[in-house]
């Protein structure tokens, strides 16, 4: 069961942002992600931190962090069940908020991020449940990064329609439809790529749209994303199922694919960067897997 802290920075007006980040051993990431929220233009805002099970120096990283916040509204939680899932579903239980973003530890969200959001959010017809951030990495406005915002907002969509074109870690939402959809739940969907499953069902109550100035750095730390992803021909039939058809897709198809695999959403927690052999992190996510 989750255990929360009594938030720490209380801010003064209505807080229609609630920002969700899980984390698991992030302490070399974590900072700067909560570097790039302090610096946000827009104020206030509620921050949940949830540590799902960390073993390193994080979680008092981010107590030290949050202390020296005004203007922000930090939550600090202990979801204790490993899974990414299972901390995202702490954090967005705790949202009460008009709006809800979902984070991850190791990306950097420009100062506009959340202004711009809003601004996006308020602008947005009431068939809009969301916006999802593109990625970028280095300069934005980079002629190769302006072609990809130009080509995400305006081409893509409309081309493949009610489907994810971005990572969960820019997911922009309208907190009420989040959570009548289900949400991030591990009953649902325990697999890894749970943002396109959860949009197959977000879309249900609305549309999701992309703007250009809406935008992240993830980190690219993850370069073998094997155990994370689909192949070709998954990939392929996602974007040529029609709406009408992405239910078969993801509970009768992909989803007893991922099973077999072994691709439960617990996966996310090997990190071989940090070292240690792939098969050893592999092992260590197994018994966590089963421990869940």
């Amino acid at each position: 069961m989750a255990q929360a802290e009594t938030p720490s920075g209380p801010a003064r007006g209505p807080v229609r942002w609630t920002l969700v980040i899980p984390y698991y051993n992030e302490e070399r990431w974590l900072p700067a992600t909560l570097e790039s929220l302090s610096n946000q233009t827009l104020r206030p805002f509620r921050l949940v931190l949830v540590n799902n099970g960390s073993t390193d120096g994080g979680p008092e990283l981010a107590r030290q962090w949050a202390a020296r916040q005004q203007g922000i509204e930090v939550s600090l939680i202990d979801e204790p069940t490993p899974g990414q899932v299972h901390a995202l579903a702490a954090g967005i239980a705790a949202a009460a908020s008009e709006w809800l973003a979902i984070c991850d530890a190791d990306t950097f969200y420009p100062p506009h991020y959340l202004e711009a959001a809003t601004a996006n959010m308020e602008a947005a017809g009431p068939d809009v449940v969301g916006f999802i951030a593109h990625d970028v990495r280095g300069n934005p406005d980079a002629p190769r990064w302006r072609l990809k915002r130009f080509v995400y907002t305006h081409v893509i969509p409309r081309i493949l329609r009610r489907q994810a074109h971005g990572g969960g870690y820019a997911h922009l939402m309208r907190t009420a439809p989040f959570k009548e959809s289900g949400g991030y739940s591990a009953a649902l969907w325990p697999y890894v790529l749970k943002d396109h499953e959860l949009v197959n069902r977000l879309t249900r109550f609305g549309r999701i749209a992309y703007a250009s100035d809406l935008w992240v750095t993830p980190s690219d730390r993850r370069a073998d994303r094997k155990g994370v992803r689909w192949t070709l021909f998954e990939r392929i039939l996602y974007h040529l199922t029609p709406p009408a058809t992405k239910d078969w897709f993801f509970y009768r198809f992909l989803g007893p694919r991922f099973a077999a695999r072994g691709q439960k959403d617990t996966v996310l927690r090997a990190q071989p960067w940090e070292g240690g052999s792939s098969k050893e992190q592999a092992n260590d996510t197994a018994h966590s897997g089963t421990r869940a």
